[in-house]
C-alpha cells in the first residue's frame, strides 16, 4: 500500500525515527497524512545509578539494575531527560491510526523500536519500517513494505546490554578499591586499552640495533629522458653471496635473527672506498606484470581508517559527519559490516565510470565484493552515495567536513566498479668486484603503470607515512643483462631499528576488527571512552597509554585474565552472534558467564586464573596486592608507582635514609621513563624551600610549588586564628616568570609579597596601585584597570608613567591580537592556514573560521599539523554551540489599589507553601543526584 493511497483514506500515521534531523528529512517525503517525530535516541535503559531504580527493588537488583537471581531480568526505566518526549509521543499516538517504528535496522535500532512499543503500549496497528538510505523512493518503499519486529535481534541486544552492565558494574568497583576511585572497566574498552598498553610494553622492552649498508648511483652513459632515465639508485644486497643485514633481520632485543652479513660503520666505509673505481655491469633484469584491483566499497571500519589517513578525522568525528550525511539523504546507512552493493548502486556507479572516465575504464561485468567480516551484522549495503543516480560532490551543495567525507565515499564507490590498474614491475641487479677482492651486488626495483584503471578515481592511503602508495611509479633505465654501468657515487648509510609504532585510531580500529573483538559500529565510542577515562592520550595521532592504564591492565591480567583475553573476548562475540541467530539461549549463557558452571569451577589453570564465574572473581579479592599491582620497576632500584593522585617515581623505603620521591608528568609516555629521566626528576626542586625569616615580622618565608605554579608565602605562628572575624591570612605571591623555586631569594620573596604597590595618586587624590593578577601585571585606579607590559614594571613604574598610561583612551573590546604560538600548515577542509594561539582559556587551534581548544594531553611544542586538523574536524562535526535563550523580562503590572488584608494573607500563605514545596523537592533532587553520582557509570561494550 503506497503512502499516497493511505493518505487518501484520511487516516493519520505516526512515524517514529531516532533523530530530529532524520525526522525532518523523512517528513518531506511522506506528505500530510504522516506525522514524523523523533525519539531522540533511546527512551529507556537500565538505571544509571541506584537513585533511578524503583523503590520496590532492593539489594543487588538495586545496585546492578539486573535481577541476576531471576533469569537476569533487566530493570528498565525511562530516562529522566526523555520523559517529556515520551509524553509527546503518547499524545501523538493517541491521535493516530497506525504506528510505524522507523529506527535504524541494526540491533540497536531494533531494541529502540521494541522499547518504544513497550513504553507507548499502542492500541493501533504497529509496523516495523526499515530502510538503508533516506531518499524519496526508499522511504516510500519502506512504508509500503513494513515487517514485524525481529525479537531475536532484540534479545541479542538485550543480552549484550546485560552482559556489559554486569562486567562494568562488577569489575569497576575492584578498580576503585585496588587502583583509584572513579575508574571503569568494560568488555571491549578494557581489551582495547590492553592492546595499547601491550604495544607500549613492546616499545619499552625494545633494544635498538645499528646497521649499515651502501647506496650506489649508477649511470648508463646515455642522455636519458622521462621514459628512460640516465641513472638509477640501487642498494647493496649481497657481499660475496651473503645477504647484507636490513632492519627486518633484527629482533626486538637488538640481536640478529638469521645468518646474514652485519656491516658496521667501519666495514661499510671501507667497502665503499674499495668500490670507488670498480667497473659495474648489469647481472640480471627481471620483469613481471603488475596488476592491482580496486578496493572494496567502504564499511564502517574502513571508512574510519581512511578518513583518519586522508582527512585527519578521529573515528568519532568521522561517524558524526557520516551521521549527518545519512540523515540528510546523501549516503546510505553508515554502521555496516557489509561491502555489498545493491544492483541499483552498481548500475549508478558503472554509469558514472562511463560518464566521467570513458568505456575503457569499465569492466565487462559488475564487480562483486565478498564480505570479510565474520558474522557481518544484518543485510545492510556498503556505505555509498544514496539514490539510483549518484550525485557528484559538486552537485551536492555540501561544504567543509561533510563535502570532504562525501567526496571520499563517492570516489571509493565509483572506483570499486572500475578496471584493474596494470603495468610492470622490474628488478635490476648490478654487480662488481671491489679493490679488496670482495664481490658486491646491488639491487634496484621499479614500477611502471601502463593503465591506471581505478587509480584514476581513487588511491587508498597508508598507515605508514613512509609507505609508497599504489599509484606511485618508479621508472628504471632500459638496461639489459651485461650492460656496463659506472658508479657516480657510492655512500655508506647508517640505520637504527625502530620500535613498533604506537597505535593510531585507524590502526587500533583495524586491529580490533582483525581480532574480531567487539562490533565495528562501536569502535568510535570505545576509543572515545578510553581517551575520556584518561587510560590513553594522544601525541599527534599516536595513542599513548597513561601509567594509570598500566596499573588497570596489570590488575585485569592478573586477576581477571580471562576477561581481557583476546581469544576469549572474540569467542564471546561469536556467542552473542549465535544468540542473535537463535542458535543459543540468552539466560543459560548469562548464567555460565556470571555464576560459572560446575565443570568450570573445578578447573584451575596454572596461571591461577580459575574459570569460575564473574561473581566469584569479584568476591575473592584477598589475593590482590594493591601496591604491587600499581608498581613497575624502572631500574637501579627506582620504581614507578601509580598513586591515587597520579604517577610518581620512588627509590628506597619511605622514612628511610636516602629515600627519594618525585611526581611524574601526566603526559610522559611510559617508554620515555628511563633511569636517567627518573634521576632528573629526583634532582628537580620539590616541596618547600626555606628562604629565611622576615626581619620585620620574624615569620619564616618559604617557596612552594602549587597548583597554579611556584609561589612564596609566610608561615604564621602557631595559634594564629585561621577562621572567624579575627582570621589572619598569610601573605602570598606568585613568582615572576623569570624566577624559579631553587634560585628565588628572601629579598625577592619579600619584594613580591609587598605587592600591591602604591604608585601614587592622581590629581583628584585617587590612589593608583601596581598589582600582579591572573592575566598578568596591571595598574588599578578605582575600578579602572590598565595592563602593564612586563612584570618588572610593577616595581619600576613611576607616577608620571602611570598617569601617562591613564591619559591614553582605554582600549575597548578585544586587545591587539597576539602573534600565533605555532603555525601548522593548511587545513585540508577549509584550505586556510591553521595556527595555534593563546586564548583566555588556554591555547587553541584555529583556521580563522573554527576554533578548537587544545586538550589536556596536547602540547603546543609537540602538536602536529594532523592533530590540529583533527581537533578542528571534531569541532566542526559538533556544529555551532547552542545559544541559551534569554528569559523574557516580565513587565511590571500596572499599579492597583491595595489588596484586602485577607487576600494578602492568602497570598503570603500560598507563597510560603510553594517555597516549602520547592525546597523539599530541591533537597530530594539533590539527594537523588548524589546517590546517582556515587554509582558506577555503565560501560558501553
Amino acid at each position: 500500500m503506497s503512502p499516497t493511497s493511505e493518505t487518501a483514506k484520511g487516516g493519520r500515521r505516526l512515524v517514529i525515527v531516532e533523530s530530529p534531523a532524520k525526522a525532518k528529512t523523512i517528513k518531506g517525503y511522506l506528505g500530510p497524512g504522516y506525522v514524523v517525530e523523533a525519539s531522540v535516541g533511546h527512551i529507556r535503559d537500565l538505571p544509571n545509578g541506584a537513585a533511578e531504580v524503583p523503590d520496590k527493588y532492593t539489594g543487588e537488583v538495586r545496585r546492578l539494575g539486573v535481577d541476576v537471581e531471576h533469569d537476569f531480568a533487566p530493570i528498565y526505566v525511562v530516562n529522566a531527560d526523555k520523559k517529556a518526549q515520551v509524553r509527546k509521543l503518547k499524545d501523538l499516538l493517541a491521535e493516530s491510526d497506525e504506528l510505524f517504528l522507523a529506527t535504524d535496522e541494526d540491533r540497536e535500532g531494533e531494541a529502540i523500536a521494541w522499547h518504544l512499543q513497550e513504553v507507548l503500549k499502542p492500541k493501533v496497528p504497529v509496523h516495523r519500517m526499515v530502510f538503508h538510505e533516506i531518499t524519496k523512493d526508499a522511504i516510500r518503499d519502506a512504508v509500503a513494505n513494513p515487517r514485524e519486529l525481529n525479537q531475536r535481534m532484540v534479545d541479542a541486544q538485550e543480552t549484550r546490554r546485560i552482559l556489559d552492565r554486569l562486567y562494568g558494574y562488577e569489575v569497576s568497583p575492584v578498580l576503585w578499591k585496588k587502583v583509584m576511585p572513579k575508574l571503569s572497566a568494560g568488555r571491549v574498552q578494557s581489551v582495547a586499552t590492553r592492546l595499547v598498553v601491550e604495544r607500549e610494553r613492546e616499545r619499552i622492552a625494545f633494544r635498538s640495533a645499528e646497521y649499515w649498508d651502501l647506496t650506489g648511483t649508477f649511470a648508463t652513459g646515455r642522455a636519458g629522458d622521462a621514459s628512460d632515465p640516465s641513472t638509477l639508485v640501487a642498494r647493496l644486497n649481497t657481499v660475496d653471496g651473503k645477504r647484507v643485514a636490513q632492519g627486518r633481520d633484527f629482533g626486538s632485543n637488538g640481536q640478529l635473527k638469521s645468518e646474514v652479513l652485519h656491516l658496521d660503520e667501519a666495514n661499510a666505509r671501507a667497502l665503499a672506498a674499495a668500490l670507488a673505481d670498480t667497473a659495474f655491469a648489469v647481472r640480471s633484469v627481471e620483469s613481471k606484470p603488475y596488476r592491482r584491483s580496486p578496493y572494496a566499497p567502504f564499511r564502517t571500519t574502513t571508512l574510519q581508517q581512511e578518513a583518519s589517513r586522508k582527512l585527519g578525522f578521529g573515528a568519532k568525528a568521522t561517524m558524526q559527519v557520516a551521521q549527518k550525511l545519512y540523515e540528510n539523504g546523501f549516503i546510505t546507512y553508515m554502521r555496516t559490516d557489509s561491502t555489498t552493493l545493491s544492483d541499483t548502486a552498481v548500475s549508478a556507479a558503472r554509469a558514472q565510470v562511463t560518464q566521467l572516465y570513458g568505456a575503457d575504464y569499465l569492466p565487462e561485468k559488475p564487480r562483486v565484493y565478498a564480505g570479510k567480516v565474520k558474522n557481518a551484522q544484518e543485510a545492510h549495503e556498503a556505505i555509498r552515495p544514496s539514490g539510483d543516480r549518484f550525485r557528484t560532490p559538486a552537485e551536492t551543495g555540501l561544504s567543509g567536513d561533510q563535502f570532504r567525507l562525501y567526496e571520499l565515499i563517492w570516489k571509493r564507490t565509483v572506483a570499486s566498479q572500475m578496471k584493474d590498474a596494470t603495468g610492470n614491475s622490474v628488478t635490476v641487479k648490478i654487480g662488481g668486484r671491489a679493490a679488496d677482492g670482495r664481490d658486491a651486488e646491488f639491487s634496484a626495483s621499479g614500477k611502471t603503470i601502463t593503465f591506471h584503471g581505478f587509480m584514476k578515481a581513487y588511491v587508498e592511503g597508508a598507515d605508514d607515512p613512509n609507505a609508497e602508495l599504489d599509484d606511485r611509479e618508479k621508472r628504471l633505465p632500459q638496461v639489459a643483462e651485461g650492460d656496463a654501468l659506472s658508479a657516480e657515487e657510492i655512500t655508506a648509510d647508517g640505520h637504527s631499528t625502530k620500535p613498533p609504532a604506537r597505535y593510531t585510531e585507524a590502526s587500533l580500529v583495524k586491529e580490533l576488527e582483525e581480532r574480531e573483538i567487539g562490533r565495528p559500529s562501536t569502535y568510535a565510542s570505545i576509543i572515545g571512552t578510553i581517551l575520556d577515562r584518561g587510560y590513553v592520550f594522544k601525541k599527534g595521532t599516536a595513542l599513548v597509554p597513561s601509567f594509570l592504564s598500566f596499573a588497570v591492565v596489570n590488575l585485569l591480567e592478573t586477576h581477571f585474565g580471562r576477561l581481557v583475553d583476546y581469544d576469549f573476548t572474540a569467542k564471546m562475540e561469536d556467542d552473542l552472534d549465535r544468540i542473535a541467530r537463535g542458535e543459543a539461549q540468552s539466560v543459560p549463557w548469562l548464567k555460565r558467564f556470571y555464576f560459572g558452571s560446575e565443570e568450570a569451577t573445578e578447573v584451575v589453570p596454572a596461571d591461577g586464573d580459575h574459570l569460575g564465574g564473574l561473581k566469584e572473581l569479584v568476591t575473592d579479592l584477598g589475593a590482590i596486592d594493591a601496591r604491587e599491582i600499581s608498581s613497575f620497576p624502572v631500574g637501579d632500584g627506582i620504581v614507578l608507582r601509580v598513586g591515587r593522585y597520579g604517577p610518581y617515581v620512588e627509590r628506597g623505603e619511605k622514612d628511610a635514609e636516602g629515600h627519594q620521591r618525585a611526581d611524574v608528568p601526566d603526559d610522559l609516555a611510559p617508554d620515555e621513563l628511563t633511569v636517567e629521566y627518573a634521576q632528573e626528576l629526583f634532582a628537580k626542586p620539590s616541596g618547600e624551600f626555606e628562604l629565611g625569616a622576615d626581619p620585620v615580622s620574624g615569620n619564616q618565608i618559604v617557596a612552594k610549588d602549587g597548583r597554579y605554579g611556584p609561589y612564596v608565602t609566610e608561615i604564621l605562628p602557631e595559634g594564629t586564628p585561621k577562621t572567624g572575624k579575627n582570621a589572619v591570612k598569610p601573605r602570598t605571591a606568585s613568582l615572576f616568570k623569570s624566577m624559579s623555586l631553587d634560585t628565588v631569594t628572601l629579598d625577592e620573596a619579600l619584594k613580591l609579597m609587598s605587592l600591591p604597590r602604591v604608585v601614587g595618586a592622581d590629581a583628584e587624590g585617587v590612589e593608583i596601585t601596581a598589582q600582579n593578577g591572573r592575566y598578568g601585571p596591571y595598574l588599578k585606579k578605582g575600578t579602572d584597570s590598565r595592563s602593564l607590559e612586563t612584570e618588572d614594571q610593577l616595581f619600576s613604574i613611576t607616577l608620571d608613567e602611570a598617569l601617562a598610561i591613564y591619559a591614553q583612551p582605554k582600549q575597548r573590546g578585544r586587545a591587539a591580537a597576539k602573534p600565533p604560538l605555532k603555525e601548522l600548515g593548511t587545513d585540508p577542509v577549509s584550505e586556510k592556514p591553521v595556527v595555534v594561539k593563546d586564548g583566555r582559556f588556554g591555547p587553541y587551534v584555529t583556521d580563522g573560521e573554527t576554533n578548537a581548544t587544545l586538550r589536556r594531553d596536547d602540547d603546543v611544542e609537540t602538536i602536529t599539523p594532523e592533530r590540529g586538523y583533527e581537533l578542528l574536524a571534531e569541532k566542526r562535526a559538533k556544529g555551532p554551540a547552542k545559544k541559551t535563550a534569554k528569559k523574557a523580562v516580565k513587565k511590571a503590572p500596572a499599579k492597583k489599589a491595595p489588596a484586602k488584608k485577607a487576600t494578602a494573607t492568602k497570598a503570603a500563605a500560598a507563597k510560603k507553601t510553594t517555597t516549602a514545596k520547592k525546597t523539599t523537592a530541591a533537597k530530594k533532587t539533590t539527594a537523588a543526584a548524589k546517590k546517582a553520582a556515587a554509582a558506577p557509570a555503565p560501560s558501553d561494550d
